[in-house]
């Protein structure tokens, strides 16, 4: 798939923990299975050539990891960070949520990763699946070998990649893209032509899938407060099984509403989701008005930046101009 290989990641990171630049190395680890791939520190060489992977299911942004993983002792830690996960890594830095002093990071291409949850609605027992140029071909346990085209397995937020531009590395392994014309906005626009109660209709049919999991919450570099008001007993905010009412749409609403201005519209939220609701639609609803109303802005393109949400001006939009002009949709 992508221009770099796991040979030479693994070089190069043995290079950077043998020559004392760092203590530790922030990857991606397999699972069982090959679509089975999840965060993990190693420690060593030895550990790096028998664990470390890299392929078409490495899509967890490392930003967030380094909130907790810089408060463990003194030395640095390599991180490998795709085009889109510089983004939430300048977000997290102006947000001053974790020391750029004990970070190594390494920009690294990417063409797009793999959606395991297209693959598995082709097929039953999906025993293994590998990419070869524009192919992927899954071997699969009922069905025998399936081929199918590349591009028609990609994650939404891989169809409508923001940028293949780092934003911020030490080190650049690779060629650098540029920030692309994705149409990431065209689905948010075919919600906003809905009537009133279509849209109702449409998010009440999405979110009431919700089983608490938190697991959108847990995962987006945007949330990082210590302490979550959905974690307070008493808010009535529990795990629980899938439930249409009102109380259920306000979890995912407010959180919208807690990033917004912060979203890098990384994606990770719907990449967790076991239920699969496209909860990036409501974030970049939110990202599409702000650019709308207050001009473009690129949350994590710059470390310092200020969202317009948070940056007064006396060329404000006002609120009743707003609703003017957002009409049904605002």
């Amino acid at each position: 798939m992508q221009e770099i290989n796991r040979a030479a990641l693994i070089k190069r990171a043995s290079e950077l923990l043998s020559d004392g630049t760092a203590d530790r190395v922030l990857g991606w680890k397999a699972g069982e299975f090959d679509y089975d791939v999840t965060p993990a520190v190693f420690h060593s060489v030895e550990e790096l050539e028998k664990d470390f992977v890299w392929g078409d299911f490495c899509g967890a942004n490392f930003s967030k990891y380094l909130i907790k993983e810089t408060q463990k002792g003194d030395g640095k830690v390599i991180v490998f960070l795709k085009p889109c996960d510089t983004y939430s890594f300048n977000q997290l830095l102006t947000e001053h949520r974790f020391d750029r002093e004990k970070v190594y990071a390494i920009g690294i291409p990417c063409d797009g990763m793999l959606d395991i949850t297209k693959i598995k609605s082709m097929a039953d027992g999906v025993l293994s699946v590998k990419s070869e140029g524009d192919e992927v071909e899954i071997e699969t346990l009922y069905d025998g070998v399936i081929k199918e085209k590349r591009e028609n397995l990609l994650p939404d937020r891989c169809v409508h990649c923001k940028s293949k531009k780092h934003v911020s590395y030490d080190e650049l392994m690779g060629e650098d893209g540029e920030v692309l014309d994705s149409g990431r906005f065209d689905e948010v626009e075919q919600i906003e032509k809905m009537t009133p109660d279509e849209r109702f209709a449409f998010w009440q049919g999405e979110l009431s899938r919700c089983i608490r999991c938190n697991a959108c919450r847990d995962v987006c570099p945007a949330c990082t407060c210590e302490k979550c008001v959905f974690d307070n007993p008493d808010s009535g905010v529990e795990n629980k099984a899938a439930a249409n009412s009102f109380e259920d749409s306000m979890f995912h609403i407010i959180r919208a509403f807690h990033v917004a201005g912060r979203c890098t519209d990384c994606g990770e939220c719907s990449r967790v989701c076991p239920q699969h609701i496209p909860l990036h639609l409501l974030n970049r609803k939110f990202i599409k008005d702000i650019n709308s109303f207050y001009g473009e802005y690129q949350a994590g393109e710059t470390i310092g930046s200020r969202a317009p949400t948070v940056n007064y001006s006396q060329d404000d939009i006002e609120p009743s101009e707003a609703v003017e002009r957002g009409g049904d949709n605002a």
